[in-house]
């Protein structure tokens, strides 16, 4: 078993831990392996190990890699999330290669992923980044500014609208954690209540996960505790 085949399955086990003792089902869940910083090796020996969706924050080292595994036998295709802050110059290449984006936060942003998302390509799937506590530092636009955007989002006819992405201040306080992570479902819900068919909120990291399966989570992005500690550089290009 490799380490990444190893910490794979531990994180299984921490997410499926946790959808028992919130009461859920486990298939509520999805792991997203973030993968920035980390070759094409080591996404393979995750797919190996059955993981099927990665993230990635980074524009051009995410298409990079996902150009190097389009070419490389596999058991299934992978679905690529772009999970980063994005620039209005590299929408193209995001429209182009990623199936979901994560880290919608501004109309537009939105206008040109919808225009120039490639016609052959089933519509890009798309979750609104909120900046559920008010970091200063974050990216994400502010809840009571949500739901005009939801509106002008969901009107885009190549996108989907799927649902919230938060990624909150860290803490190890485990109540603060909680608040804010509720904090994000009810603003999910609320939009639910609205009518938007929605069905993804995407929050929790290797630090926090359980906190927020608890809270509602359908989908925990997780990176070090599956890979490892990141450096600076891409670890391997082949």
């Amino acid at each position: 078993m490799t380490t990444i085949e190893g910490n794979l399955q531990t994180v299984r086990e921490r997410v499926s831990r946790a959808c028992r003792q919130a009461g859920r089902d486990v298939n509520e869940v999805t792991l997203l392996a973030v993968s920035k910083t980390f070759g094409p090796d080591a996404v393979r020996q995750a797919q190996a190990a059955g993981q099927r969706a990665f993230g990635e924050n980074y524009v051009q080292e995410g298409v990079e890699k996902i150009l190097v595994l389009r070419e490389s036998p596999a058991p299934f295709s992978i679905e690529w999330h772009c999970i980063g802050p994005m620039q209005s110059n590299k929408t193209r290449l995001v429209a182009s290669h990623f199936d979901w984006v994560q880290s919608v936060d501004r109309l537009k942003v939105a206008e040109r992923l919808n225009e120039q998302r490639p016609t052959e390509l089933l519509p890009l799937q798309v979750c609104i980044q909120v900046n559920v506590d008010g970091g200063s530092t974050k990216s994400g636009v502010a809840p009571d500014e949500l739901p005009a955007l939801a509106r002008a989002v969901s009107q885009l006819p190549r996108l989907r609208l799927r649902g919230l992405m938060c990624i909150p201040e860290p803490t190890e306080d485990v109540e603060a954690q909680s608040q804010v992570f509720l904090r994000a479902r009810a603003l999910w819900d609320e939009l639910r209540a609205g009518g938007y068919e929605i069905d993804t909120l995407s929050m929790g990291m290797s630090d926090d996960l359980e906190a927020a399966i608890s809270a509602g989570s359908t989908m925990v992005r997780v990176g070090r505790s599956i890979f490892g500690s990141r450096s600076n550089k891409l670890t391997s290009t082949a």
